[in-house]
């Protein structure tokens, strides 16, 4: 857990500082007024998850809600926690296994709405546990053992991977997981670096396209229609701005909504944010969007943390969740 409660820590020091110094209003900086609209920034980590929110801008959404927003890209929830925290970002998309860490830290975050969610399809998901084409590897159960990457230690990726490994029969403690950054998985995988992957899109086509085999669906055996990620921002924006909590909502559920109903175009904005192939952009696997935050699938997620000793004690969702 010490990447995550690095970020803790650095966000109470971010928050002392920003207290110090004023408001980002204050300064003329995010939340500020441009001709009647509000400008803000938002965390985002550059990957297909958050199609949605650059389409929103595309169409948009936002304008029809008064907000000009500025994406800044993170490298993850983890990331992203600090820079809502400190109100370097007015909101921000971040994972849930970091935003019940966050909250577990005590830090003021509240989730606004869905980020993405599994497929919650067996096999047609948009990421999974992958290994070399002539791996003798065919279970999750088999894993134990053996060394398996992840973007992040002790965050969404290795809880999901254990919760495969459990339902698979094998022992989840006795995977050996490594810190690798998704674009570096693929060859990894192939020179045979690490015995196996969670990996999501792109880089997951990129994966099977050079001959990786898919043992197991992590997010699709942790919990039916898993929700993975939200959009949050934090408490103290919601007392003193809860009008432009609201729009940025509004606008955020219809992106969410139409991304889900225009695949196409969901697809179609990726280059304008991401480093994406187009042929590998048609091939891939979307998330599901649903507008939705399912509450049960969280509550997996919550449980298996406190399992895993990612928290000491059991998190009160009611407090992050709307």
């Amino acid at each position: 857990m010490r990447r995550l409660v690095i970020s803790a820590i650095t966000a109470a020091a971010l928050l002392t500082a920003t207290a110090a110094c004023g408001s980002s209003d204050d300064a003329g900086g995010s939340g500020g007024q441009a001709g009647g609209t509000t400008k803000v920034k938002v965390g985002a980590i550059p990957i297909v998850d958050v199609a949605p929110l650059h389409l929103g801008i595309q169409k948009g959404f936002f304008t029809e809600q008064g907000i000009d927003v500025e994406v800044v890209n993170t490298t993850g929830g983890a990331a992203a926690v600090p820079g809502v925290v400190s109100g370097e970002f007015d909101f921000a998309f971040g994972n849930l296994v970091s935003l019940i860490v966050a909250r577990a830290e005590n830090l003021p975050l509240k989730v606004l709405a869905e980020g993405n969610s599994s497929t919650g399809q067996q096999g047609k998901d948009f990421g999974g546990i992958v290994v070399p084409k002539d791996s003798p590897i065919t279970s999750a159960a088999q894993l134990a053992g053996k060394t398996v990457a992840v973007n992040n230690l002790k965050n969404i990726g290795d809880t999901t991977v254990r919760a495969s490994v459990r339902q698979a029969g094998g022992d989840p403690a006795a995977v050996k997981f490594v810190e690798l950054p998704f674009p570096d998985m693929p060859a990894a995988l192939d020179g045979k670096r690490v015995d196996a992957a969670w990996i999501v899109e792109p880089f997951f086509t990129v994966a099977q396209n050079q001959g990786a085999k898919v043992i197991a669906s992590n997010f699709v055996d942790t919990a039916p229609n898993l929700t993975i990620a939200a959009y949050f921002t934090s408490e103290k924006l919601l007392q003193q701005k809860g009008d432009l909590a609201k729009r940025f909502t509004a606008a955020i559920e219809k992106s969410l909504a139409y991304a889900q109903q225009h695949p196409d175009e969901a697809r179609a904005v990726l280059p304008s944010y991401a480093k994406i192939d187009p042929t590998v952009a048609e091939k891939m696997t979307l998330p599901a969007w649903t507008g939705q935050i399912n509450r049960a699938s969280v509550q997996t997620l919550a449980d298996l943390m406190l399992t895993d000793g990612l928290v000491k004690e059991k998190v009160d969702l009611g407090e992050l969740l709307p």
